[in-house]
């Protein structure tokens, strides 16, 4: 059941919150994967949140749609007494002292928390790899990459071990797994939820990113992290839709899987209604050319010393990438943040008269798992290739939904302007219908 599934289901007193987390920590205890998917649970917690929600239903108070659906939380954000390791023995021991901004918003509205999810080390990866902690499983194939960084919480939601899991989404790190396992994966505005007690890796691009079974849990999601009313998703349609699909082979390669996938896909979204058209805006290859140059630096900026202090605790891929940064000059870096201010003016005018814009959520399938540990150079081109068409929202400063196509492993990634997170919404909602 979707976590609006859920929610509903104790509003009608037809579940109970306590069950209903016992139910989950039982699942996780019993799962043979489940080490590989939790850092750890919180059980404790779980059950004195849950007895709260199972009292608010009895006596008719739910503070909201949520109240008692159990969630997870990757290992980014803080929960008052738990470590906050973010995938690193760099940061092994170190324990929060109060709960992140969103997680106490999560609290306040009654949602229930099972525990911290494992990461790419780091969150600096959409591969989700980790030899470092551990590597979650994919719900397709327990031999191919799950996607990152927030795969633990992907395998979390997947496996029905949470409701919904809580990602971060720095330039993916939320679609990619969400497209890799089936999911919905959420990118809101940057800046939309606040970021205070979340571990960060880019602070101009990190964001909250919640991975789910529905395009309506996302945007019941979104209302408990922000604290404000949910987009209504009622009569969402694609009748009259005006959508730009990014179509270029030379600049946005995509293998045969996710292209054949994604084509299909239109197919379907353009018999509910939508008028599609095609091109390719010249802010992508300007965003595309900035990457590396923009975001190499502030990773590092914000990691060097800890990294440099103690260099064998990381994967050396990981912490290989982070040091690629350190050859690009602050000029070059502070040129390249205004490039990109200017990139995303050129997009606005670009796009303007469409409602949003789609793509393939990812360029690639999930590589073996076996490959990606022994060839580094397949590696780096597979986690390029993992993040290049999500991380166009987080360089443009976009909000940002990747839908299943049917097809395992395989997202429509929607697109839409910085604070249109209702009109996202509305249109993940009919293409959801026209794919179901």
């Amino acid at each position: 059941m979707s976590a609006a599934e859920l929610g509903r289901g104790i509003g009608a007193g037809a579940i109970d919150p306590r069950t209903l987390c016992e139910t989950y920590l039982t699942a996780i205890a019993a799962h043979p994967e489940a080490a590989r998917i939790y850092v750890r649970t919180t059980p404790r917690r779980a059950r004195a949140e849950a007895d709260a929600a199972a009292g608010r239903a009895r006596l008719g108070l739910r503070r909201g749609p949520l109240d008692g659906v159990p969630v997870s939380w990757k290992d980014v954000f803080d929960l008052a007494g738990e470590p906050t390791e973010a995938g690193s023995a760099l940061l092994r021991g170190r324990v929060a002292s109060h709960d992140a901004a969103v997680v106490a918003s999560a609290a306040r509205a009654g949602v229930v928390s099972l525990g911290k999810t494992h990461l790419s080390e780091l969150a600096f990866s959409g591969l989700g790899i980790n030899p470092m902690t551990a590597t979650a499983p994919n719900i397709n194939d327990p031999e191919i990459a799950p996607g990152g960084s927030s795969s633990g919480a992907a395998a979390s939601v997947a496996f029905g071990l949470a409701a919904a899991g809580i990602g971060s989404d720095t330039a993916g790190s939320a679609r990619v797994p969400a497209a890799w396992n089936d999911l919905v994966g959420f990118k809101p505005t940057h800046g939309l939820l606040p970021l205070a007690g979340v571990t960060p890796l880019r602070p101009q691009f990190d964001t909250v990113g919640p991975l789910c079974r529905s395009v309506e849990d996302a945007a019941l999601l979104l209302s408990v992290l922000s604290g404000g009313p949910a987009p209504d998703l009622a009569g969402a349609t694609l009748a009259g839709a005006r959508l730009l699909v990014l179509d270029d082979a030379e600049t946005l390669p995509t293998d045969d899987g996710p292209a054949a996938a994604f084509e299909a896909a239109l197919e379907r979204v353009a018999a509910a209604g939508a008028r599609i058209e095609r091109g390719l805006p010249q802010a992508v290859a300007s965003a595309m050319r900035l990457w590396s140059t923009v975001a190499g630096p502030e990773a590092y900026g914000v990691w060097r010393a800890a990294i440099d202090a103690r260099p064998d605790l990381m994967w050396a891929p990981i912490r290989d990438r982070f040091r690629l940064a350190a050859t690009i000059t602050g000029a070059d870096h502070i040129a390249a943040l205004r490039a990109l201010d200017e990139a995303r003016e050129v997009w606005r005018a670009e796009v303007a008269g469409f409602d949003a814009v789609l793509l393939p959520a990812t360029a690639n399938l999930p590589p073996r798992v076996d490959r990606l540990l022994s060839d580094p150079v397949f590696y780096a081109a597979q986690n390029l290739a993992a993040l290049r068409n999500t991380n166009l929202a987080n360089l443009l400063r976009l909000c940002a939904l990747s839908v299943p196509t049917g097809i395992p492993a395989c997202g429509v990634m929607v697109l839409a302007p910085a604070g249109a997170e209702g009109r996202l919404l509305r249109l993940g909602a009919a293409i959801e219908a026209a794919l179901a």
